[in-house]
């Protein structure tokens, strides 16, 4: 392959350090975004420990509301990874703190990309898109990629919901509006809860999940629970979802398994019988009761049912095999311990 240039954003974050590892190690050259230079040393060091391209990768900082300086970026790139979003461990005081942001950051990306004839943008958007927002007839039915989040049921969805759903949906707008004067391609992942292991003091918000099961920060778990997948995996979807040509066009949910907080606080409890990790679940009147004390446990009151989701389209159309579950978890864990993350 002759090295083809991608531009990834979000090159310090749990899967934008992950997805340029993978890209590396393929044989593209690599641009990855940040918001300040000052991370470009601690994250070529941590990205190289897991390369031996690392002379492949180089940085640029960029601000997504800054038009001009993507179209100065999208020059003479094949691809666009759209990887940079924010998961807010609180609410923000008003929810257009975080729609607006997510779609103007969307749609100045698309637009330096039609401009610059990129061949395709690959979006990573959320299970948040798809299976929230929903009466509970609806929440009866198994959710795909056809599905859609409704952003006007407040009662079963966040502002951070919100805004993956008003700007995935903004890009494939962008696309249907334009669809007569380019070749521009897109194509959208939709992961769930990404575990895995943490590479860099950037880990995500589930990963902080499980370093509160393993300090002792939970005196007994909410009944709650997730679709699981490894960080690993959905880097492997993006770029399967990249390269394969019947992927444009397409929205791909990235999950692995479904697990409750309290498997996953068992599974931690066999592998680390030394720690204190709680497995008694609360009542979901009480978790509701806390989470006006603590509203970081707000969002979690949406996983008190099951979403039940297919993502069995990934494994067909590009041959994705994601990593178990239960793999992620203990990675994840294996990692923040080696990083001293939990004492």
């Amino acid at each position: 392959m002759d090295s083809k240039r991608v531009l990834l954003t979000g090159v310090t974050g749990f899967l934008g350090s992950h997805t340029a590892i993978q890209l590396l190690n393929k044989g593209y050259k690599v641009i990855g975004t940040l918001r300040s230079k000052k991370r470009i040393n601690e994250i070529r060091d941590v990205i190289a420990k897991h390369t031996d391209h690392i002379e492949n990768l180089t940085f640029a900082e960029a601000d997504l509301s800054d038009e001009d300086r993507w179209y100065e970026l999208t020059s003479q790139v094949d691809y666009v990874q759209h990887v940079a979003s924010p998961f807010p461990r609180e609410s923000p005081k008003h929810e257009d703190e975080l729609i607006i942001p997510a779609k103007n950051g969307t749609l100045t990306i698309m637009k330096a990309a039609l401009k610059n004839n990129v061949k395709r943008v690959v979006i990573t958007s959320s299970l948040a898109a798809i299976a929230y927002g929903k009466t509970p007839k609806e929440l009866r039915k198994v959710f795909t990629e056809s599905d859609w989040s409704d952003v006007t049921r407040n009662e079963d969805i966040t502002p951070y919901y919100k805004s993956k759903t008003i700007a995935e949906k903004a890009a494939w707008d962008f696309i249907q509006e334009n669809r007569t004067d380019h070749d521009l391609e897109l194509t959208t992942v939709n992961p769930g809860v990404m575990l895995g292991p943490v590479i860099d003091q950037d880990f995500g918000t589930s990963a902080n999940m499980i370093i509160m099961l393993m300090n002792g920060s939970f005196p007994a778990l909410p009944k709650i629970e997730f679709d699981i997948v490894d960080v690993r995996s959905v880097a492997d979807l993006l770029i399967r979802a990249m390269e394969a040509p019947q992927a444009a066009g397409n929205r791909y949910i990235a999950t692995a398994q479904h697990l409750t907080l309290k498997e996953i606080a068992q599974l931690l409890k066999r592998h680390y019988p030394e720690r204190k990790i709680p497995t008694a679940q609360l009542p979901n009147v009480i978790t509701k009761m806390l989470s006006y004390v603590q509203p970081v446990l707000k969002p979690t009151l949406l996983e008190v049912v099951e979403r039940k989701i297919d993502a069995s389209k990934a494994r067909k159309e590009l041959g994705w095999q994601p990593i178990p579950a239960e793999e992620a978890v203990l990675a994840c864990a294996e990692s923040i311990v080696a990083n001293k993350l939990v004492k």
